[in-house]
């Protein structure tokens, strides 16, 4: 039997890569359900190839939105759409390949009514982990990561009892700055930061992983999917991309998931788990002489890195606030409006001064993540 799938943001770079395994195997997969955001031209042609039941619109392009095959479908617009579209198509697996903050309310929703989710959305996690993982509790919903790193920690856990861990290894590239001094950096173009030496990805997490941002986010993702402390969790730089990440057991050895950069792998993983299946990928590269290096991080060079540990230790509101900052700083850094490197500074100032603001309800993490955003955009118009 097929499984039943809702891809949540299928227009961007997660969800046009989940969009060509489900063409690959179209006898395993049917897409029921999607959302878009943005790119409406794109949404169109999806629902002329898939003809989904339900589909969801952001509010900010339902004028423009048109869908002319005949097939009945369901239209819901904005964050109650994705609410009410989570709710009521009935998927077997729940992608949620949403960029930003805004990915939060459909995993909740999800993880609520014991859904299996997918999950590219880092900020699930991030900004609400505590809240996603209290709900998972009762439910019994499951979470199964896209990221390549979590996936790698995933794929090296299964059967293993995880009290035998004594730390996780998350592989970061480095980007495209991993050798460039510090000192240079306010000179840092926007070309020059969306020049992943690796990875295509989009806009805002290209520049995440350029500040190193984005392996902080992975550390509080970790914590959260895999159950260990934050002491426990090691960041290394592996430009080669090759190893994704790696554990540590208590005896001393380490199991390691290698593949090539290629987001397909962990996708067509989530999608196919327990089994697996073909990806058709250039696993040659693997082979051609290619050294794996490993060194740790600078942390006065990427500073980000280590706000994310003080964030996740913190606790409380700390990782939303950390997470709402740094949207509108690397925003304001792709509209010219401040510097590369002013990002981690804004996101220090206003971490100092809102994170021990207490949450506990959604609400309270909604609020939290209102007001840093405010006080970041305060903070950027000083610049501008």
């Amino acid at each position: 039997m097929r499984k039943k799938i809702l891809l949540l943001g299928a227009t961007g770079s997660i969800g046009k890569n989940t969009v060509s395994i489900i063409e690959q195997y179209p006898e395993d997969f049917e897409l029921i359900g999607l959302s878009a955001h943005s790119n409406i031209a794109l949404l169109n042609e999806l629902c002329e190839r898939f003809k989904p039941r339900f589909i969801c619109v952001s509010t900010d392009h339902e004028a423009s939105f048109r869908f002319s095959y005949t097939e009945k479908a369901q239209i819901y617009y904005g964050n109650e759409g994705l609410r009410k579209i989570v709710q009521e198509a009935d998927a077997d697996i729940i992608v949620n390949a949403i960029v930003g903050a805004a990915g939060l309310l459909p995993t909740y929703h999800a993880v609520k009514l014991g859904k299996v989710v997918a999950l590219a959305n880092k900020e699930s996690l991030v900004v609400a982990g505590e809240l996603i993982h209290q709900e998972i509790q009762k439910s019994g919903a499951a979470l199964y990561p896209i990221d390549s790193e979590h996936s790698a920690i995933w794929q090296c856990l299964l059967g293993e009892d995880k009290k035998n861990i004594r730390r996780i290894i998350l592989t970061a590239s480095g980007g495209p700055f991993i050798n460039r001094n510090a000192d240079s950096f306010d000179t840092i173009t926007i070309d020059e930061a969306l020049n992943h030496p690796n990875w295509k990805m989009g806009n805002k997490i290209t520049i995440d992983s350029a500040t190193l941002m984005n392996k902080g986010f992975e550390v509080i993702e970790a914590y959260w999917l895999f159950g260990v402390s934050p002491a426990q969790i090691k960041v290394v730089i592996h430009p080669q991309s090759i190893v994704h990440s790696m554990v540590e057991f208590i005896d001393g050895s380490i199991k390691a998931q290698m593949g090539i950069p290629d987001m397909k792998i962990p996708i067509q993983f989530a999608l196919t788990y327990p089994e697996r299946k073909p990806c058709i990928t250039n696993s040659s590269l693997l082979f051609s002489g290619m050294q794996l290096v490993f060194s740790d991080p600078d942390e006065k060079q990427f500073p980000c890195l280590t706000l994310a540990y003080r964030a996740i230790e913190a606790g409380g509101a700390a990782p939303a606030i950390l997470n709402a900052a740094n949207e509108v700083a690397v925003q304001a850094f792709l509209e010219g409006k401040i510097k590369f490197s002013l990002i981690p500074s804004l996101i220090d100032a206003v971490l100092q001064e809102q994170q021990n603001r207490s949450v506990s309800e959604l609400e309270d993490y909604l609020s939290a993540d209102r007001r840093a955003r405010e006080m970041t955009k305060e903070k950027v118009a000083r610049y501008a």
